[in-house]
């Protein structure tokens, strides 16, 4: 698996909920906001578009967790009222760039754990989330970012 660590930014972000079980329906909140951010004129090549599950399946029961669709905006950009704003924090990721299917997607979140704290890492208590670079439709990859801290 492609792996490296990197420091991300703190990303300012739109997003669409979605509340219920992860899987097929996850595409659904994503086409919403693809849709939004075309008509608002930030879906284009350089466009950073986010996936984050905010819970655990194993924890949370799969009708209460939540999924965000999200695209990176900058500080000055004005919302309006078919998104929410938020707040991705950044710091120290561990980066798997991972062919986009739910197969590949699955078989890395499978590896992910056991593979950094076999690097002497552990995982920190931001969000993970898949990030898509440029126009989604034409990427057949993406970065799972696991946010990560040494281990104590």
């Amino acid at each position: 698996m492609n792996i490296r660590i990197d420091n991300l930014p703190n990303y300012r972000i739109a997003y669409v909920r979605k509340v219920g079980p992860y899987g097929p329906h996850n595409v659904e909140v994503m086409e919403k906001l693809k849709s939004w951010a075309k008509r608002n004129g930030l879906f284009n090549k350089t466009a950073i578009i986010l996936g984050i599950p905010r819970d655990n399946p194993e924890v949370t029961s799969p009708e209460n967790c939540r999924y965000d669709a999200c695209i990176v905006i900058s500080n000055d950009y004005q919302i309006d009222n078919v998104v929410s704003e938020g707040e991705l924090p950044g710091g120290q990721y561990a980066i798997y760039k991972v062919k986009h299917t739910a197969e590949e997607i699955q078989k890395a979140l499978d590896t992910i754990f056991s593979d950094l704290l076999n690097k002497g890492y552990e995982i920190d208590s931001k969000p993970i989330f898949e990030r898509y670079s440029g126009e989604v439709d034409d990427n057949d990859y993406c970065d799972i970012c696991v946010p990560i801290k040494p281990k104590e």
